[in-house]
């Protein structure tokens, strides 16, 4: 599978994503991992790249791209992802298309933190998350 990492995108990434980490594009409705938001409401729509050290078997469909990143993606998100993948920066945020027009026109970006075992602090993130969550 191939994206296209515009200029403008990759003028972006090159300020959030350090050399030599892996980045996955999964997604963030709910049904990924690494996802804390989304719900039925979201289903498919939501994308995020995460940022990490180390791979994922999870995470193991190759993603060539013209930035020179180390990036995959999961069998799940490879069922709403086209031909003539690409990403772009505009109007402060990044725009995530194929040729049937725009996946998400807020892709985001996170640091892969491992999750907490800590209930209470499981809930006051939820908590801090509110309407986010549908």
């Amino acid at each position: 599978m191939k994206i296209n990492i515009k200029d403008e995108a990759q003028t972006y990434l090159a300020k959030k994503i350090p050399a030599g980490k892996h980045v996955f594009l999964a997604l963030d409705d709910g049904s990924s991992k690494f996802s804390k938001l989304g719900g039925s409401c979201a289903i498919g729509n939501k994308f995020q790249l995460v940022v990490t050290d180390q791979s994922d078997s999870d995470y193991a469909v190759a993603l060539d791209n013209n930035a020179n990143l180390y990036m995959t993606t999961g069998d799940p998100e490879t069922t709403f992802l086209g031909n003539g993948l690409a990403l772009d920066y505009k109007n402060a945020a990044l725009k995530l298309t194929d040729d049937s027009g725009v996946l998400d026109g807020a892709v985001t970006v996170e640091n892969y933190e491992a999750p907490t075992q800590d209930k209470q602090a499981m809930t006051d993130e939820m908590k801090t998350l509110g309407g986010k969550i549908c």
